[in-house]
């Protein structure tokens, strides 16, 4: 099974070939695709990148996340699976979708004009497209997968301090 990995924090002057060839060293890659901006082009400062297996995987975050790319400090995880071709769920609260974070936030923000009138500035723009983050009640709420061992440990380690004092 095929994993993606997001690596954020990319320079705006980056293409695909110039990815790969980072990523090449560690073996075989499925494939390469760096996020750009409709208008200008350039790299929306993420990519996806597809590895065959779980330890290769494993072995680029390891390797890579910190590491240094033309200036800048990479970010490398395992992406959080595509919510909305095929899926009938809609994303969890808390989840980080990377393509809508920023549409998120405009969203959610409640300031600013509410009728499209004049003005001009380009801050009151709503977009429809990518995913949106759904808000859900603290009950129904799951962890993130990623991190839910993790969590569990520090439930035992606090339910143990609970009943031991």
């Amino acid at each position: 099974m095929s994993i993606r990995l997001y690596v954020g924090n990319l320079p705006k002057e980056v293409d695909r070939k110039e990815l790969e060839a980072v990523f090449a060293v560690t073996g075989d890659l499925t494939s390469t695709k760096v996020i750009v901006d409709r208008k200008t082009g350039k790299c929306r400062g993420f990519a996806f990148v597809t590895v065959p297996t779980d330890e290769l995987a494993d072995q680029i975050i390891e390797q890579f996340n910190g590491s240094t790319f033309k200036d800048t400090t990479l970010k490398i995880e395992k992406a959080m699976p595509r919510k909305g071709k095929g899926d009938d769920e809609a994303p969890e609260a808390g989840e980080v979708v990377p393509s809508s974070a920023p549409k998120a936030s405009r969203r959610s923000g409640g300031g600013g004009k509410k009728s499209g009138g004049g003005g001009g500035g380009g801050n009151n723009r709503r977009s429809t497209g990518g995913a949106v983050v759904a808000e859900s009640s603290a009950a129904s709420a799951q962890p993130d997968p990623r991190w839910a061992g993790e969590l569990a440990k520090l439930k035992q380690l606090l339910g143990a301090q609970t009943t031991g004092s």
